[in-house]
């Protein structure tokens, strides 16, 4: 069967070879694979070999969903989150199948705070997420529906897909990204992170280390490198993070050695302000990664 799971994982496989697996905790896409020309598979996504899949910490690696909040939070309602909020921590449920074809395999993931209780605790808010994977030949696509359950409040939120993309950090370009505003968050005081800059390169690299929030983005980005690439193509994700840590990767416990030289982070989000979702309400951020077309 094309959709299959174990206690804790949810296993993609498309006709043509590709192929998915999504962990329960977090709904963390961990892999993906896609065939090539010699009839082997290769995966398209990094993650830490030093990382727990056990549901003990956040993956380091692979598509972590990013919510209610990104990075410390600053909103009152988020005041009780841990950094980037809970959704990758907490265990979702498989929800249905939706597609399971030649054209594709797709499956419907819930995180429900009636069912997940202890949600409540340090986020009372009203809400449902649903987190839908697409796996096709040459793509996958991860769609993040957040509905504001409440029938009298707005729900504010912020929103991120945490790409790790297996890639040689040295070698790779993204585009286009040149004439952005960003915010440069490897700058050593507060003020200087908040201070925007505006993205004067061409093709952006992370041979240094890089942390750029880039706000109202083109949502259609390029990562290049020899021999290599991947397209990422997004909508409602108004922003983009840029991310790779170099030689600062060594302070992560749960990096394994030099891993920030095979991968770089390209995250759509909505990361500048808020959603602000009104009562019965749902929003979209969707993302496609796709083979580069040949």
């Amino acid at each position: 069967m094309p959709v299959n799971t174990s206690k804790d994982t949810v296993f993609l496989e498309h006709p043509q070879g590709s192929q998915v697996a999504i962990l329960l905790y977090g709904a963390t896409v961990v892999s993906w694979k896609t065939a090539n020309d010699v009839g082997g598979l290769e995966e398209k996504l990094f993650v830490s070999s030093k990382s727990p899949l056990d549901g003990s910490k956040p993956v380091r690696g692979g598509i972590p969903i990013v919510f209610p909040c990104f990075g410390p939070p600053t909103h009152p309602d988020h005041s009780r989150l841990p950094q980037h909020g809970f959704a990758r921590r907490e265990i979702w449920k498989l929800d249905k199948i939706i597609m399971d074809n030649e054209a594709g395999v797709s499956v419907k993931l819930v995180l429900d705070p009636t069912v997940n209780k202890e949600i409540a605790s340090f986020f009372p808010n009203p809400f449902l997420l649903s987190y839908v994977v697409t796996l096709t030949a040459h793509q996958l696509s991860t769609d993040l529906h957040v509905m504001n359950t409440s029938l009298s409040e707005p729900l504010e939120f912020q929103g991120l897909l945490h790409n790790y993309i297996l890639a040689p950090a040295d070698e790779l370009r993204v585009t286009p990204l040149q004439g952005l505003t960003y915010y440069d968050k490897t700058e050593s005081t507060d003020e200087a992170r908040a201070t925007p800059k505006t993205e004067t390169r061409i093709e952006v690299d992370v041979k240094n280390f890089t942390d750029s929030v880039y706000e109202n983005a083109p949502q259609r980005y390029r990562i290049s490198w020899l021999n290599g690439g991947l397209e990422v193509r997004a909508k409602e994700f108004k922003d983009v993070v840029v991310w790779n840590p170099q030689e600062e990767g060594r302070k992560l416990v749960d990096m394994e050695s030099e891993g920030w030289k095979k991968y770089v982070c390209l995250e759509p989000g909505y990361v500048r302000g808020f959603v602000k979702l009104e009562p019965l309400k749902t929003w979209v951020g969707q993302q496609v990664l796709s083979l580069p077309q040949q």
